[in-house]
């Protein structure tokens, strides 16, 4: 991709820096899903849910379920659509509402996925279930990057799936060369 060619943010994760206090937003690591001139959505991936687990989601929806469901985190996928479910997930792809964010990962958000994951049955083995999502208007994400309020990196699995949520923005950060560190230092934050 040349310098000058349209940047587009899709796959690409957003790394909140320290100065971003937005209780929202600070160290969070965002997943962007789907960029387009109309704007962004992105999942938070390092916010997990106080109080919900796998099981009151399924329960609510009146789907079956194993005990394994109680040990599944929901996240706070952002707040806008606070009160829908989005599953960020790898392979396989064949869902409904499948939607690729790379050639790896993709979203979906209809009951055919929601169900295999809630029995343990034909499910993807790597997946996180979010509430809510983060959005952004036309040019407002530009303007917030533009404004150092993240960085952006390519997007890379082992963050989303594999990493404890509480190390997942230092290790992102990590992971493009940054040190946490020095950020929170520089920024006169403890």
């Amino acid at each position: 991709m040349e310098n000058n060619s349209p940047v587009s943010f899709k796959g690409q994760f957003l790394m909140a820096m320290p100065s971003l206090v937005d209780p929202n937003f600070n160290q969070t690591v965002i997943c962007i899903c789907e960029y387009t001139p109309a704007g962004a959505v992105g999942i938070v991936i390092n916010r997990v849910h106080p109080s919900l687990s796998g099981k009151d989601i399924f329960n609510e929806l009146k789907m079956e379920n194993t005990t394994i469901a109680e040990s599944i985190p929901i996240h706070i996928g952002g707040p806008v659509h606070m009160g829908e479910l989005f599953v960020l997930h790898g392979p396989p792809f064949a869902w409904e509402g499948c939607f690729m964010i790379t050639s790896t990962i993709a979203m979906s958000n209809t009951r055919d996925i929601l169900e295999a994951v809630a029995v343990g049955r034909g499910g993807p083995k790597s997946y996180i279930i979010a509430l809510g999502c983060a959005g952004w208007g036309p040019g407002q994400l530009e303007s917030e990057i533009k404004a150092n309020a993240w960085l952006t990196y390519p997007v890379f699995e082992e963050i989303i799936f594999d990493m404890p949520i509480e190390t997942r923005w230092k290790e992102a950060m990590k992971k493009m060369g940054v040190n946490p560190a020095m950020l929170l230092n520089t920024s006169g934050h403890a």
